[in-house]
Order: structure tokens, then sequence, then C-alpha cells
């Protein structure tokens, strides 16, 4: 049975929501489920913005069956031609022969990589800076490549100031009967997944996101429709924020994040330690994480929010723990930068996973180490839990030392 929503009068939401998948992308644990959007417009002529993954491809042909009540589809518009938003695109043609498929040279490529049926019979091609119109409204293409795909590309609708905007200002998380970002505690309940999201998925492409904000600046904007999470038609100006300093690497506040690996429990009760003298000079951003529990994209997500960052860990095989090796790979390949590091290190006969640490930190850009690691040779003594002391009071003078 279908289940669909008007975004307008005559634009309907006809997605699905996935709460079986464990890993998106076989990578990023998702407790709370996946939405996929897709959404009908019924106009003079009728478009379909983007299809849905074939997890829910079923009520996604239920959903666009009902919302054309009878009528033929003229265009579907590709923005992204990931699988979870084209999946279903070979199945689409099959139902719809006549359909145009909208999009730009790289999506025609693509579709020709992924399916086998006559790509070039549908294909209508788009640049940037094109329109459509479809009766009442006006549609633009915008090209955004690499966010996070070299082919993907925006659509504005400038008569209802609408933003398809592809994967990006998206979420984690099912869509649980709320379509609208007002309808639900947003930045309690939900801003952590859209964090986590941007962070390990658009991360590393804060230069394409920035430079599709300068696309994008006159544009004024009623909506975004993203494909994963909810619509936003409020506190756009406050997301947009949220992504202008993620995309430039700026920390969103003052805050600690210690991220630390532990075998046996020593450098688990040094990041304890830190954790407290921090507390006690008042730092009220803090956030811990054992690397052996927490998923890295939960971590890498916090790394983007706050401005100070701590690395404890075991010397393993002569080099850094793997599970905290994982992280800090990660960490590096995301292009963090604007940070200010401590380290701890812990090895009961040759602690090198300092040095090491420094090494693979080093690749990143503006960011500040501290000069002082602490090293603990298997637990803490007297000696190491007073640089520990001093480790946090610099944290905090270099906290205070920010602006803002």
């Amino acid at each position: 049975m279908h289940c669909t929503r008007n975004v307008t009068e005559d634009l309907i939401w006809i997605g699905g929501s996935d709460r079986r998948l464990a890993l998106f992308e076989s990578v990023y644990p998702i407790p709370a489920g996946i939405s996929y959007n897709a959404y009908l417009l019924k106009d003079e002529k009728t478009v379909l913005f983007d299809t849905v993954d074939k997890a829910v491809s079923g009520v996604f042909f239920e959903n666009l069956k009902y919302a054309l009540d009878g009528r033929h589809l003229d265009y579907v518009v590709i923005t992204h031609m990931e699988p979870d938003h084209c999946a279903t695109v070979a199945e689409l043609v099959i139902y719809y022969p006549d359909v145009k498929i909208i999009g730009n040279a790289k999506t025609i490529t693509m579709l020709k990589q992924f399916f086998t049926f006559d790509v070039d019979t549908f294909a209508q091609v788009v640049k940037e800076g094109e329109c459509l119109c479809t009766g009442k409204h006006s549609f633009t293409f915008v090209m955004a490549p690499m966010i996070h795909w070299p082919e993907v590309m925006m659509v504005y609708d400038a008569t209802d100031k609408i933003l398809f905007s592809a994967d990006a200002f998206g979420s984690f998380d099912a869509i649980n009967g709320h379509l609208f970002n007002d309808e639900i505690d947003y930045k309690h309940h939900y801003m952590d997944e859209a964090r986590r999201y941007y962070c390990n998925i658009v991360g590393k492409y804060g230069k394409m996101v920035q430079s599709l904000f300068k696309k994008i600046e006159g544009f004024e904007l009623n909506m975004i429709c993203p494909l994963h999470g909810v619509i936003w038609r409020t506190d756009i100006a406050y997301f947009c924020d949220k992504y202008n300093k993620w995309s430039t690497y700026m920390p969103e506040e003052k805050g600690v994040l210690i991220a630390y690996s532990s075998i046996y429990g020593d450098t688990e009760n040094a990041a304890n330690i830190l954790a407290n003298e921090l507390s006690k000079l008042g730092v009220k951003g803090l956030a811990m994480y054992d690397v052996s529990v927490t998923h890295p994209s939960f971590v890498v997500a916090d790394a983007f929010r706050y401005s100070h960052l701590v690395f404890a860990t075991t010397t393993y095989n002569a080099g850094i723990f793997v599970n905290m090796e994982t992280l800090l790979h990660d960490i590096v390949a995301h292009g963090l930068s604007n940070r200010t590091i401590a380290l701890v290190e812990n090895g009961t006969w040759a602690a090198s996973a300092g040095r090491q640490m420094v090494d693979l930190l080093g690749k990143l850009e503006h960011m500040t180490i501290l000069e002082d690691i602490v090293t603990l040779k298997s637990s803490v003594k007297e000696d190491q839990r007073e640089g520990l002391v001093k480790m946090a009071e610099k944290i905090m003078e270099s906290m205070e030392s920010m602006e803002g």
C-alpha cells in the first residue's frame, strides 16, 4: 500500500525508509535506519527527482503509481548516480518507456556503466545553468561535482524556491512519520546524525561545498529537499551555517574529544584522569571514546565538532594500536584541519606510538600538535599524572586563546 506525503501542493514525497540495513555503504552503522527520498512534481509535465535503493523499490513504485494517478511520467531527473538512489532506473524505464532521463554528461556515462538498457534512447543531457520549464515551474541545473561523486548536480525550483540537493544537507536515520525538520526536535535528536553523515560521506570535499555555496548564494531558499533525511523548511540558515563550518574545517564549538585505545585499562585510566582535570578546569564540551568499541564514524564526527583532540594509545607490534591507527587514517583521509592535538602513548618496553601518531597527523594542514607527549610505561605513575595535569592546563590555555 502506498505511503506518500505532499511537500507542496504539487510536489509529493514518494520515498521510503530501510530500518533493516546495519551498515550504510557497508561501512557506517545506522542503528536508526536510513531514508531514501524521491520526489514527484505534478505540473503540466510530470517530473520524478531521483529513484531509490532496491531495498525500498516495492513501496517506491507503489507510491509513484499512486501519486501519478494515471498520468504519464515525462521526466526523471538524476541528481546523483549512486545505486542507493539509482538502483531502480532500469526498472523505471520498463514501466514508463517514454520517460526522458535528465542528467549531465557524466551521469549518462555512469548510467551506461551500471545498466545495459539503451541509455541514449532516454537521455536528455543538461549543462550548468540550463533551465527546464514544466509549466508553472522553472528548474535550473547546478553542477556540484565531488559532493561527493563527480556527476552530482542539484536542481533549483525558481517558482517555489526549493533546492533539490542530492546527497548534500542530508542525514542518517529513517523518516519516522515526520518529513520536515520543524516537526521534530532536530537540534537535539537528529543533528548528531546529520553531522556524522556529512563528516563521513562528504567531509573530504569541503572545497567543493564552498564552491557550491558561491553558486547558490543568490538563491532564495524556502526548502531544501535532500536524498536522505528530513526536508528543511525552517532554520535553513542555521543548517547552512553548520555546513559552512564543516566544509571550512572550523570547529563548531570549543571542546575536547578524547579518543583512546587500551588493552588492559591503563591507557584508559590516563584518559579518564585527563578528562577529570579538564572538567575541573571548566571544560564543558567533552566527548570520550574507546576506539575499540565505537565505530570510527562517530569519532570522526566529533573530531569535526570540537576544537581540541586528544589521542591516547598503546604501542602495539612496535606501532600504533590497530583500532587507533584505523581511526587516525580515517581522520587524515577526511582532510580535517584547524585543530589543536595532544597525544598520550603507552608502551611497556618500547613506547613508539606517539612519534608515529605525530608523523601520521603531520599530513594534515593547519594542525597544532602540543609538544609534550605524555609517555606511560605500563601504568600511570605520579610523574605521568602530573604530565596529564599539565596537558589539561595547556589545552585549557589554548581554548581560552581562541577567538569567539
